[in-house]
């Protein structure tokens, strides 16, 4: 008998199910992958993939990280950052808007603090 305090799985299968989502106030309550405080992301993204729409009125900190692949674009107000060398990451505070762009395969994993409702969008669209 299995222990419901324990979920054991691999991004790359559960990830898909949940549009990458790992970990979430998105997941079902008494999931030990549902979270208030946290989100977890592992992102699979192919070369033109970009993100539907900018995040505004951003309530999160962000950390995004390089995993494999590379050149990456987070577009922020002010600048874009360029993720290119796996290790390579960007974080960013609350009220910083943000947008993505996948310029080459890219995986990365994102965790974000809180986790709250509100920033879903529709899937990542093709450029």
């Amino acid at each position: 008998m299995g222990d419901d305090r324990v979920y054991v799985g691999r991004a790359d299968v559960d990830g898909p199910r949940e549009g990458g989502w790992l970990l979430g106030h998105f997941m079902p309550a008494g999931d030990p992958r549902h979270s208030g405080d946290v989100e977890v992301k592992w992102g699979v993204h192919a070369a033109g993939e970009a993100r539907s729409r900018w995040a505004t009125g951003e309530r999160r900190t962000a950390l995004l990280v390089l995993v494999s692949g590379g050149r990456f674009r987070v577009e922020l107000p002010d600048r874009t950052v360029l993720l290119a060398e796996p290790g390579d990451y960007v974080v960013w505070g609350r009220g910083v808007d943000h947008s993505w762009y996948a310029e080459r395969e890219s995986v990365l994993l994102t965790v974000r603090w809180p986790s709250v409702p509100g920033y879903r969008v529709a899937p990542p669209v093709r450029r």
